[in-house]
């Protein structure tokens, strides 16, 4: 090299082909033209020149890389064929050779014209390489020299073209250039000898660590053969088998050879790796590779249908049509080659092999050991086996069945995929017409209800009708009662458990929209069900807990449970004694389907339709936890596909439902504190978040309740928070003060009203104050007989009492109060859609006034904070899915400290 000038320019003469470009170097005393052939070995060698000219220095460089491209056989077929380029360069390889181009540009030579003389010498150097004098390259095929075997691919043991030309490349390359760092992978072999004996033979591959189509077997590096590696890569090789053989230590045998080239598989090392060793070396990046075919892709799949197998016992509560005690599904679990499921023999086959490699359909294929395992169990105890029909529904729904812990495909059967149809599309068939004996006009959405419920009660499924309260769910179930003895359905009386305050409701709309049906309530001290018939049979929850043995005892059509929020806990005993009434169907009515939290749906849900969602603990872990965290969106809608045919919600608000609503009003009406409420609220709360910081975990929740009950009533008037009953009212809270001047307007413009507080306390000073000031009222709370309450709700009606007293709890649902044409809550509840349900006594079907709400809130108190947390819950509520408001008793300190303390209206 000492003849060729490099301390000047080098320029590179392009021709066609490239193989015949020139490369010129000029020096002060002599300037020299060489051929690419010859002017490669050059600029390989001059990297090591100090005083090389900037423009060597780019060539050099750019021919090193290029080197390594031919060496990794990338090169294509370029302009009519008749000469080689390089290629083809993916992202990461252009940014290499633009960084090249950056970091060797000079004076004369900018980035982007650098660029462009990489570009051209890559081809040069590609075309001259693969024209060295040797075999002619057949036309149309692509040099590769990414392997390191010793025999052509012909078998003929010549030298093949990827060997010549990753031997010229490392001839022209120094051992220095050479790569010296590499990474692992294995090759599994299978001669057909080996497959006969269920062995395979497993080969150590090593990668150049930036060009991983840079590959020779593990023993070139050891018997030094060709392979275009450095031979520092032997030692790079030793560390990645030693880390390989660290995670599955079948490898350390491959240690042991004194050329770790190859070893065989025994059966129970293939299932090794199968089981435990491919995911152990994928953890650390080794790859395995397989032989094509070998590992045909075995996808589990399960196939539902409906079969009644005789003697067949269900389990669940007994119900008719095609889920009836007497229908039961069959399961079967197989494995599928593809599209098509294996046929008995080949699984029989299978879950006989001993070792995880059978011969399948003429073809040789390795069996995973999980998989022959489930073919097995599947084999010996879940052929055909008959499952619960809602269980088969369920999956005909989601598409998915759990086996075995785990979830797999599931295909529905013909039979069954007509059942999926006819519940995902029961809210939309053409509605069915009003049943005989019934005595009034059906409004288009509740001859949809009433057509939604008949289909899935018929079939033997219970449902949830959550419509707004106020829109007819009671003349709907009536409707259906009447559809199901019309049709000879109905094999029993209908069984409607409902609050203490609907029992005269129920009576009366019976009675009123279907005369001549049979109603008796089962209630009272000489309840007695002799009388049952063929009609309705009212109870309450109450008498429900407590003689739920007498009502088991009769053979009921139709159990209904109203407001059936009262069984949203699956573990008290009024849900427990619920569940023991059998029937042929149950259907649940509510207006608020979730209140605090999806377990609430589904306690609902499973009592309508039980086993639909799974167990509680299965529910909260697939369903519940993801969605009310909001951590996956797409797990609420799945969800929602799943319950949507179970759960039939419409609003008033929705278009169509009610459009002969009057408008509704909502107002906060904010008012401040008294000097007297101040200090008492101040004081509280740091008192007792003192206490809170300082208290164990176990006391804590106690502690926060009180405290926010506390603040609560102070926020109400200071003789409910110190329990005066006979204190004095007026001029201790801005509440009352705002309350006379509303039912004052109210009153003298012929309105009515219903006061709305959660505390009975508070319904109490209201009902003294009110009487002092010559306000009649009517107060009605959770000890008022039901009679009472009755005769209570008819004196309203009738325009008796202007002003109608309740307790959130006891007067918030199922009462029909169309007289009041105003609604006010002295106090926030934790959850609006209790707050919406009160409302909805007075905004609801029969109403003709415009409704006007108001919300009494003490400015800059925890009442007004709770506003915001509030509007997340109604989200939840109205969308029956999503994120619930944090638990205000889990909120850190700092967090309940900000919530409680006191803010002035400009704090």
């Amino acid at each position: 090299m000492s003849f060729v000038p490099l301390e000047g320019p080098a320029v590179l003469h392009l021709a066609d082909p490239p193989r015949d470009s020139e490369i010129e170097f000029s020096g002060p005393r002599r300037t020299l033209r060489l051929p690419m052939r010859g002017a490669i070995p050059v600029l390989t060698r001059a990297l090591r020149a100090d005083d090389a000219h900037a423009s060597v220095a780019l060539l050099s460089a750019a021919t090193m890389l290029a080197m390594k491209y031919v060496a990794a056989g990338r090169l294509l077929r370029a302009g009519s064929g008749e000469s080689w380029s390089v290629g083809p360069l993916a992202a990461d390889d252009l940014d290499r050779l633009r960084s090249l181009a950056v970091a060797r540009a000079y004076d004369d030579i900018g980035p982007e014209s650098a660029e462009a003389i990489i570009r051209s010498l890559l081809d040069a150097v590609a075309d001259t390489m693969t024209r060295q004098p040797t075999r002619p390259v057949a036309a149309g095929s692509a040099p590769s020299v990414a392997s390191g075997s010793t025999k052509s691919a012909d078998g003929t043991g010549r030298p093949s073209l990827a060997d010549r030309l990753a031997r010229t490349a490392r001839e022209h390359t120094p051992e220095q250039e050479l790569p010296a760092e590499v990474f692992l992978s294995l090759r599994i072999e299978a001669p057909e000898e080996q497959l006969e004996s269920g062995t395979l033979s497993i080969v150590a591959q090593v990668h150049e660590l930036d060009v991983a189509t840079h590959v020779a077997d593990a023993e070139a590096l050891w018997l030094e053969v060709d392979h275009g590696f450095s031979r520092k890569a032997r030692v790079s090789a030793s560390v990645a088998l030693r880390k390989a053989a660290a995670v599955w230590p079948v490898l350390d045998r491959l240690l042991r050879r004194q050329v770790p080239d190859r070893i065989v598989l025994q059966p129970d090392e293939l299932a090794d790796l199968l089981e435990h060793g491919l995911e152990s070396l994928a953890r650390i990046g080794v790859e395995v590779y397989w032989p094509r075919g070998l590992r045909q892709e075995l996808t589990p799949q399960a196939r539902v249908d409906v079969r009644a197998p005789a003697g067949a016992v269900r389990e669940e509560p007994l119900m008719t049509g095609l889920f009836g005690h007497d229908a039961l599904f069959s399961f079967d679990w197989r494995l599928a080659l593809g599209p098509d499921p294996l046929t008995d023999d080949e699984m029989t086959g299978l879950a006989a092999a001993s070792t995880p490699v059978i011969k399948l359909r003429n073809n040789w294929v390795v069996i995973d050991p999980a998989l022959a395992r489930k073919a097995r169990l599947a084999l010996a105890k879940h052929k055909d086996k008959p499952i619960a029909p809602v269980v088969a529904l369920r999956a005909a729904l989601t598409g998915e069945i759990d086996f075995d812990s785990a979830t797999v495909e599931v295909h529905a059967g013909a039979t069954l995929e007509k059942v999926r149809d006819r519940v995902v599309d029961a809210a939309t068939v053409s509605p069915l017409p009003a049943p005989p004996g019934l005595d009034a006009t059906l409004r288009d959405y509740q001859r949809q209800g009433f057509t939604w419920l008949a289909e899935l009660t018929g079939i033997g499924l219970g449902a949830c009708l959550a419509d707004d309260m106020g829109l007819g769910k009671t003349i709907t179930v009536i409707a259906l009662h009447l559809h199901r003895r019309d049709r000879g359905l109905a094999a029993g009386p209908t069984l409607v458990v409902c609050p203490a305050s609907l029992l005269g409701n129920w009576e009366r709309e019976i009675q009123r929209f279907a005369p001549g049906v049979p109603v008796s309530r089962f209630h009272g001290a000489q309840r007695d069900l002799s009388e049952a018939g063929d009609g309705f049979v009212l109870t309450t929850y109450g008498t429900m807990r407590l003689d739920h043995e007498s009502l088991a005892a009769v053979a009921w059509d139709l159990v209904v449970a109203d407001e059936a929020q009262h069984i949203k806990n699956a573990n008290s005993s009024t849900a427990r004694n619920l569940r023991l009434i059998e029937s042929a169907g149950r259907v649940a009515l509510t207006g608020t389907p979730v209140e605090n939290n999806l377990t609430e749906l589904w306690a609902i849900l499973d009592w309508a339709t039980p086993g639909l969602l799974g167990s509680r603990n299965a529910f909260r872990k697939v369903w519940a936890a993801p969605i009310e965290s909001g951590v996956d969106p797409a797990v609420a809608r799945q969800f929602a596909q799943l319950v949507e045919p179970f759960l039939l919600r419409r609003r008033k608000s929705d278009p169509g439902i009610a459009p002969e609503l009057p408008p509704k009003t909502e107002t906060d009406q904010l008012v401040g504190l008294t000097q007297e409420q101040v200090v008492l609220y101040e004081a509280l709360v740091r008192e007792s978040m003192d206490r809170i910081e300082n208290s164990p975990e176990e006391t804590r929740r106690g502690l926060v309740l009180a405290l926010l009950t506390g603040l609560k009533q102070i926020c109400n008037h200071p003789a409910h928070y110190l329990r005066q009953p006979n204190g004095r009212i007026k001029g201790r809270s801005e509440k009352i003060d705002l309350l006379d001047e509303l039912l004052g307007t109210i009153l003298a413009e012929d309105g009515a009203v219903l006061l709305f507080t959660q505390y009975v306390a508070m319904a109490q000073l209201l009902e003294r104050h009110l009487a002092a000031s010559g306000v009649p009222t009517l107060f009605l709370h959770g000890s008022t007989p039901v009679r009472q309450r009755e005769q209570m709700v008819d004196a309203f009606q009738a325009g008796q009492v202007p002003v109608f007293l309740l307790s959130l709890k006891a007067g918030g649902t199922g009462l029909n109060l169309t007289r009041a044409d105003h609604v006010v809550h002295v106090d926030r509840w934790w959850n609006p859609a209790v707050e919406d349900q009160a409302t909805d006594r007075a905004y609801r079907i029969g109403q003709t006034r415009p409704v006007q709400v108001h919300r009494l809130i003490t400015e800059g108190t925890i009442e007004q904070k709770i506003g915001e947390l509030l509007g997340r819950k109604r989200g939840l509520a109205d969308a029956v899915l999503g994120k619930g408001e944090t638990a205000l008793t889990e909120l850190s300190d700092s967090e309940l400290r900000d919530l409680v303390a006191l803010r002035t209206p400009h704090g």
